[in-house]
C-alpha cells in the first residue's frame, strides 16, 4: 500500500484546505448570527448558501461519490483525506461541498438503485444542492439496532403503495429544503426471510398523510445547521407504485449497500474533529497558567495532547486501509475492517474530545467553544450507522469462525 497522496488528491488537498480557512472557519459565526435571526430556526443561513456556490465554483462538490456521471469520480482512498479536513467544521463544511449525511447516502442509493424516473426527478436536484433528503429507518417502539425489528407497513393497494408507521432521528427532515423520504418498512411482514421482508419507497414530503412531528435533540442539541433530527409520522402515506426503489424485498440489502459507505464517510470526517480538537488544546495549553506554569508544562496536559496524536494517526491509517480495501476488493472484502473503524473512530474521537473539553475547564462545556458540539455528534456515532455492539458482535462471529 503506497502512503503517498497521487496528484489528484494533493490538489483537492489544497485547494479544500484553502477553501476552509478563507471560507468555512470565518463563516462559522456568521452562520450562528444569521441563524438567530430566521423566522425559523431551520432556515438555511444565507451564509450557507454562498459558501455552497463557491465550492461549485472551485470544483469542491460532490466529492463523496465514486460516479464520474454523477460526482467527483474520486477513489474512497482518494476522498478520504478531503472528507477529513470538512470533519474540522462538521456541521458546515459538508454541507458546503454537498458532502452531508443523510443526503450523500441517499445519492448513492439513487445512483446504484433508482430508475431513470427516479434519477431524474430527485437525484438531480439532490447533486444540484437545490433540495435536501433524509432516510426513514429507524424507529422509536422497536430496538432499530437489529434492522429486521422495523414495523412499518408499506401495502400494495392497487397501484398504489400505502404507508403507516412511526420514526423518529430521522437526520435533515426540520430543514424545510427537505423534500423526500427514503422510507424503509416491510412489503412482506410474514415472509420466511426476514432479510426479504423491508422495501425501500419514495415518499415526498408533502404527500398527505406525513407528518414531521417534532424535533429530537442529541444532549440538548437540534442541530439546526444539519438540518436537525425529527420524529416523522407516515399515517396512510400514499404513493405510486413506481417510487420504489429496486425491486420489493430488497430493502435490506439497499440498505446494508447504503451504510457501507456512509460508516467510512463519518470515520473520515470524525479524525478532522479530532485533528481540531487537538489543536484547540494545544492552543489552551499554551495560553493559560495554573499552579504557576503554563497548562503546556503540567505532565497530565501533555500527556493527553501526546496520546491523542498516537491515536489520530492510528486511527487515519485504519481508516486508509480501509478506504484501500474497499477500491481494491470491495465493500464485501473490507466488511471486517468497515466494523472496525466504526468501532474504534467514534470511541476514540469522543475520548479525546472529553480530554479537549476538560482542558478548557466551563468553557469546554459552553457554547464559546464548538468542542461540546462536536461531542455531542461523536458520540452520536457511536449509535448511528448500528451501535458499536452490534458491530463488535458480527466481527467477533467472522473471527470465531476459523477456529469452529
Amino acid at each position: 500500500m503506497d502512503f503517498a497522496f497521487d496528484a489528484r488528491t494533493e490538489e483537492l488537498r489544497a485547494k479544500l484546505l484553502a477553501f476552509m480557512d478563507e471560507y468555512v472557519h470565518p463563516a462559522e459565526p456568521v452562520a450562528e448570527e444569521q441563524r438567530a435571526a430566521l423566522a425559523s430556526p431551520w432556515d438555511t443561513p444565507a451564509v450557507v448558501e454562498e459558501l455552497k456556490a463557491e465550492a461549485r465554483r472551485q470544483g469542491l462538490w460532490n466529492l463523496f461519490l465514486p460516479d464520474a456521471e454523477y460526482g467527483a469520480g474520486l477513489t474512497n482512498l482518494q476522498y478520504a483525506p478531503l472528507a477529513e479536513i470538512t470533519g474540522r467544521s462538521p456541521h458546515l463544511a459538508p454541507t458546503a461541498t454537498n458532502c452531508a449525511a443523510p443526503d450523500t447516502g441517499n445519492m448513492e442509493v439513487l445512483a446504484q438503485f433508482g430508475n431513470e424516473q427516479q434519477r431524474k426527478q430527485w437525484l438531480e436536484p439532490l447533486l444540484a444542492g437545490e433540495i435536501r433528503s433524509a432516510f426513514a429507518m429507524t424507529e422509536p417502539e422497536v430496538a432499530s439496532s437489529d434492522a429486521t425489528n422495523i414495523t412499518t407497513h408499506i401495502e400494495r393497494d392497487g397501484d398504489e403503495y400505502v404507508i403507516t408507521g412511526r420514526k423518529w432521528y430521522i437526520s435533515g427532515a426540520m430543514n424545510p429544503d427537505c423534500r423526500i423520504f427514503i422510507v424503509m418498512g416491510k412489503t412482506d411482514p410474514d415472509g420466511p426471510d426476514i432479510r426479504r421482508q423491508q422495501s425501500m419507497v419514495l415518499v415526498p414530503r408533502d404527500t398527505p398523510g406525513v407528518t414531521v412531528r417534532r424535533a429530537m435533540q442529541v444532549f440538548g442539541y437540534e442541530d439546526h445547521s444539519h438540518g436537525g433530527h425529527a420524529e416523522v409520522v407516515f399515517d396512510h402515506a400514499r404513493v405510486p407504485v413506481s417510487n420504489l426503489v429496486g425491486e420489493e424485498g430488497g430493502g435490506f440489502a439497499i440498505a446494508q449497500a447504503r451504510l457501507g459507505p456512509g460508516r467510512i464517510h463519518h470515520c473520515m470526517r470524525l479524525i478532522g474533529m479530532a485533528e481540531r480538537a487537538i489543536e484547540l488544546m494545544c492552543r489552551r495549553a499554551v495560553s493559560r497558567n495554573a499552579f504557576g506554569k503554563a497548562l503546556a508544562q503540567q505532565g497530565v496536559v501533555q500527556n493527553w495532547i501526546a496520546d491523542a496524536r498516537v491515536t489520530v494517526e492510528q486511527l487515519r491509517l485504519l481508516v486508509l486501509k480501509t478506504a484501500w480495501l474497499m477500491d481494491t476488493v470491495g465493500n464485501k472484502g473490507a466488511h471486517t475492517e468497515i466494523q472496525a473503524i466504526k468501532i474504534a473512530t467514534p470511541r476514540a474521537v469522543v475520548g479525546i474530545l472529553d480530554r479537549a473539553i476538560q482542558l478548557h475547564g466551563a468553557g469546554g462545556v459552553s457554547q464559546d467553544f464548538p468542542l461540546a458540539e462536536l461531542y455531542a455528534s461523536a458520540r452520536t456515532l457511536m449509535l448511528a450507522d448500528g451501535p458499536d455492539e452490534v458491530h463488535q458482535r458480527s466481527l467477533a462471529r467472522r473471527e470465531l469462525k476459523k477456529y469452529l
